[in-house]
């Protein structure tokens, strides 16, 4: 949806220099951006580049106040976070009309709000509730006593187990899976078999989560799985049983989380990362790409990158690598032979 640029500094709260009227349409990168696109620079040393682009306008850091460009400025002490704000005004969500396709396979005892939207072949179960505005896609199947927030939205093909509660403003995209059993079994030593531990707790979701693609979320034992307010799932994430994530964390994909973790708010997880079970993260913790975190171990330090298997901080795995490296070339000359 086009914007004035005066309107984008107001809704990002930036500083305006120049020509405040002219029309924005969209966001792009320095490289590929046209006349009528917003682009930003975080680091000073893009800047000319961005000045020389064929954009509209530029977003910078206060760096940039001080340019004789005649190219129009936004002004912030964060401009990617503003860049991302402008592009949600630019780029409204999409809404879908209320209705219920003629496919969808609903239970006579589940509440659908007036305005939501059912997609087409999606199945909701008994006593199912779905919140104001909230958008079910096809193939998407809820089961009994899910308890779906308002302004919700579920991409093709999510399966909900029975007993899950989402709340508002949550994004799941294809193919995730919420509220399925934990991996919970007890081994009978006299005919080494294994007995199904119950999986009958629940999964809570807090608000405004993003959940990407086939994510899969186990439910509580018989406790809750609870996933805090604000927090980002990226594709291909799975949590265990009983795991607590607190608010704010983001979890890139592939990290394998086992069961019941406990993750405090803003953590920030990378790619590839393993925690065994009964882990602790403490508060502000960042586990790089590939680290491990053993059974029954803390991970604490606001702020402290983390790396390596097992993790421990950066500046110490560092100092190991290059330990290693220097016994390497140690090893690699005692094994020169002496001239004869």
């Amino acid at each position: 949806m086009p914007q004035t640029l005066r309107a984008l500094a107001e809704f990002t709260a930036a500083r305006l220099i120049g020509d405040g009227d002219i029309e924005i349409r969209g966001v792009a990168s320095i490289a590929q951006a046209q006349p009528g696109d917003l682009v930003f620079v975080q680091e000073e040393k893009h800047m000319a580049e961005a000045l020389a682009s064929k954009a509209s306008a530029v977003i910078a850091g206060e760096f940039a106040a001080s340019s004789q460009s005649g190219k129009p400025l936004l002004i912030s002490a964060h401009p990617r976070l503003a860049f991302a704000r402008a592009a949600a005004l630019l780029y409204p969500p999409k809404t879908y009309p209320p209705a219920i396709h003629a496919t969808a396979v609903i239970h006579p005892a589940a509440k659908i709000a007036a305005t939501a939207s059912i997609d087409a072949y999606a199945v909701l179960e008994a006593n199912v509730t779905i919140g104001e505005r909230t958008y079910i896609g096809a193939g998407c199947y809820v089961g009994e006593d899910v308890v779906i927030g308002d302004d919700c939205d579920l991409y093709p093909r999510v399966v909900i187990y029975p007993g899950t509660t989402l709340g508002r403003r949550v994004i799941v995209h294809a193919g995730a899976v919420l509220g399925s059993d934990g991996f919970g079994f007890v081994r009978d030593e006299v005919y080494g078999r294994y007995q199904k531990f119950p999986q009958i707790g629940q999964l809570v979701i807090g608000d405004y989560v993003e959940i990407g693609a086939n994510c899969t979320i186990d439910r509580g034992a018989l406790d809750k799985t609870v996933i805090g307010s604000g927090t980002k799932l990226d594709n291909l994430v799975h949590i265990g049983h009983n795991t607590s994530v607190g608010e704010n964390v983001v979890i890139a994909a592939q990290t394998g989380i086992s069961g019941s973790c406990e993750i405090a708010e803003s953590a920030v997880i990378g790619g590839q990362v393993g925690i065994g079970d009964h882990a602790k993260i403490e508060a502000g913790v960042i586990l790089g790409s590939g680290s491990g975190v053993l059974s029954h171990k803390t991970v604490r330090g606001k702020g402290v990158v983390f790396w390596g298997r097992p993790a421990r901080p950066l500046s110490q795995y560092l100092k190991e690598l290059a330990a290693l490296a220097r016994l390497a070339r140690k090893g690699d000359k005692d094994k020169i032979e002496p001239e004869s």
